[in-house]
């Protein structure tokens, strides 16, 4: 069964770090991208940037509480 991110940690400058599962799970960014690639992840996608680099967003669904940005922090 797929986790969920349930709240995020950020560093100095706003972007966020690390995410916390609905397991408990603490995983890093990186760790973040490799599971929503892999389907382990529910409700986020990966989109390229105008970096190139792919990012990970919240599937749109309209509820603004839901977007990474705008879970608890731990």
């Amino acid at each position: 069964m797929p986790e969920r991110i349930v709240a995020v940690r950020k560093n100095g400058q706003g972007s966020i770090v690390e995410m916390q599962l609905s397991s408990g799970q603490v995983i890093d960014y990186k760790r973040a991208h490799e599971m929503a690639r892999s389907g382990e992840l529910e409700h986020v996608n990966l989109i390229r940037g105008k970096d190139g680099e792919d990012h990970l967003r919240s599937e749109p669904d309209g509820i603004q509480s839901n977007n990474l940005d705008n879970l608890p922090s731990f």
